[in-house]
């Protein structure tokens, strides 16, 4: 198949772009580096070194002899993208291109504001230029368990039948979204429902738990390769940030009771169910949600995991409960049903020991890297930092401005 791969340089598109090379499919990147820039823009590196994405490029077709077509721009530019689907004509575009992280969409105004155009508007962009370019092309949208929350019933999978007044009919599962970027994800899946029913467009929505995990057959063949290992408060997912706090021995930083809990799977599931989703393509006019995680775990299930793994390491490794920086229940009810990509043939990689070693052993292997100062939370989701600020006349600089002196250090590195 010739599929795209829009935000193909971050880090579920990198390592699906080199899965679906290496399983023989024409795969165009298109990507505008931005990932790279938030990450001068708050001061943070991510845990493993990344290279430059041509150089990355050049390293994988040197050891596969496989080339991967890179396109840059950006994806709220309608005339780019459209050209590029124009021009590459895939027959299925997987949809990574967004501003991915609910803390930073609640730092401030600006982002939140960035976040949702971002987001809503290079949707809007693909489903115009499918429709225009590509209208047989099969729509694979990364979407969040996140516009679910956390209601005290059980999540479907997308839809849920309803009886009311003697009624009955399936209808979108209620979304209660708990941030600005899940709330542009849910503005996104009506967006795609609506042009499906109107155009007759074919979509794919994957509803993604947290996903963890590093290494992949692909990304292991070259350090060049590797992929992202984000630890910090905004972009860093809650096990890497406990692994590499164990690493440097500073306490695990629990929000709150630790009761929240989510739906978590293997960055090789990851991939593995896009390419499901690619090979079994949704019917013309249909729009489907998958539920895309294989396992759920409250955050003080995985503190307590790395405190054994790190035990098991010779590691003393300590647990805190801090303030809960974020608007969400402690403790909840959580049953999310996942069962439809198995049923299409995925067979899923779990959080075993052996693998909760390899990510301390990462996070041990690249220490000297870590920033201890990234770890406490400053991004408060009930007061947002500049529009707070500003209300009470302070000219306390926003996140990004305290970071920026060490966001220069980092780029002239």
């Amino acid at each position: 198949m010739r599929i795209a791969v829009l935000g193909g340089d971050g880090y579920c598109g990198w390592a699906t772009a080199l899965y679906l090379s290496h399983r023989g499919h024409d795969v165009a990147i298109i990507d505008n580096f931005i990932r790279r820039q938030w990450d001068f823009e708050l001061g943070v590196q991510t845990l493993t070194p990344i290279r430059p994405l041509p150089e990355r490029l050049r390293a994988w077709n040197a050891h596969t002899g496989k080339s991967i077509e890179l396109l840059i721009g950006d994806v709220t530019d309608y005339e780019f993208l459209a050209e590029a689907i124009r021009e590459f004509r895939p027959d299925s575009a997987v949809h990574f291109a967004e501003q991915r992280s609910a803390p930073y969409s609640m730092i401030d105004r600006r982002h939140a504001a960035f976040t949702q155009v971002n987001n809503v508007v290079g949707t809007l962009n693909l489903l115009f230029a499918l429709r225009e370019f590509a209208h047989d092309c099969h729509l694979v949208k990364l979407g969040t368990m996140g516009e679910y929350g956390t209601p005290n019933i059980d999540i479907e999978e997308g839809y849920i039948e309803i009886e009311h007044n003697g009624r009955k009919d399936v209808l979108p599962y209620p979304k209660q979204a708990g941030s600005f970027y899940h709330l542009s994800k849910v503005h996104d899946s009506h967006n795609i429902m609506f042009c499906c029913k109107a155009w007759k467009l074919r979509a794919t929505d994957l509803n993604q738990g947290v996903v963890y995990g590093t290494v992949t057959e692909e990304t292991a063949l070259d350090e060049v390769l590797i992929n992202r290992f984000d630890y910090d408060e905004v972009f860093g997912t809650v096990l890497n940030r406990f692994c590499a706090q164990a690493a440097v021995g500073h306490p695990l930083t629990v929000y709150g009771k630790g009761g929240q809990t989510r739906g978590f799977l293997d960055i090789r599931d990851t991939v593995r169910c896009v390419e499901i989703a690619c090979t079994h393509p949704a019917a013309p006019g249909e729009f489907r949600v998958f539920n895309q995680f294989t396992e759920q775990f409250s955050v003080l299930d995985l503190a307590h995991k790395v405190e054994a793994a790190g035990k098991k390491m010779g590691i003393a490794v300590q647990i805190d409960h801090i303030p809960d920086p974020r608007v969400e229940a402690e403790a909840h009810y959580y049953n999310a049903k996942h069962s439809r990509l198995i049923d299409l043939g995925l067979q899923p990689h779990y959080l075993s020991d052996s693998l909760l070693d390899s990510l301390m052993n990462i996070a041990m292997e690249y220490r000297d890297r870590i920033d201890a100062s990234l770890f406490l939370p400053q991004v408060n989701w009930r007061n947002p930092r500049n529009d707070r600020h500003r209300q009470l006349g302070s000219t306390k600089p926003s996140i990004s401005e305290e970071r920026r002196p060490r966001a220069r250090a980092l780029a002239d590195d």
